[in-house]
């Protein structure tokens, strides 16, 4: 596990980084061009059981830490657990408080939700990146994925990680969430890109 010294730098962008993936995601949600295979999990079971996402949220994080602890706990770090609360609940904030601010009739038009979609997809990545470079420990959902393949290893990781998150969006759907564009998109390619974003923008710029 990772809980000794850290770089308050490091510890500072962690922080920033989820609560604004919690943020790009609110707005994104809000276009119904769908978000990350995760959210749209824990979307749909929050739904379900009649609780906010970060509760939902917040909850599955924890049974997830459990196989992490019991298969590899080398990657649970203060990243882990700032993941694992501060979207959820950074997403149930900024709902509640774009609600009083940001025009609502945006999401009305096409042409409106896709100006406010472009941003904030482009934000959630960065900012994942950002999350990925510092590398103060993995989230539980993108944990387990890597556990897999090391019980799997003629099976091409990227294999293992669409096959997760095509299972999450599907769980999700079954249990009422919306699938849309965004989606398609984070199930696919949001890996590469990501690791692009990563190595040329984050890790050259921010994370020095």
């Amino acid at each position: 596990m990772q809980f000794g010294k850290v770089d308050k730098k490091k510890l500072i962008l962690v922080i920033f980084s989820v609560i604004m993936m919690g943020f790009s995601l609110t707005f994104l949600n809000q276009t119904n061009f769908g978000t990350d295979p995760y959210t749209v999990l824990n979307l749909g079971i929050a739904s379900k059981i009649g609780l906010s996402l970060g509760n939902s949220q917040a909850i599955f994080n924890c049974a997830l830490l459990v196989i992490v602890f019991l298969f590899d706990k080398r990657q649970i770090g203060w990243g882990t657990i700032a993941n694992m609360f501060l979207i959820g609940y950074s997403f149930d904030f900024f709902t509640w408080l774009n609600g009083f601010w940001f025009p609502q009739e945006i999401y009305q038009s096409l042409t409106g939700r896709i100006l406010v979609m472009i941003p904030s997809l482009c934000v959630f990545i960065l900012v994942a990146a950002t999350y990925m470079a510092v590398q103060l420990g993995t989230s539980p959902y993108d944990a387990v994925p890597f556990i897999i393949s090391t019980k799997l290893p003629k099976v091409p990781f990227r294999i293992i990680r669409i096959i997760w998150d095509i299972l999450a969006c599907v769980i999700g759907v079954l249990l009422g969430s919306k699938l849309g564009v965004v989606t398609v998109v984070m199930a696919f390619v949001l890996g590469p890109v990501i690791t692009w974003v990563k190595t040329n923008i984050v890790e050259r710029y921010l994370t020095k």
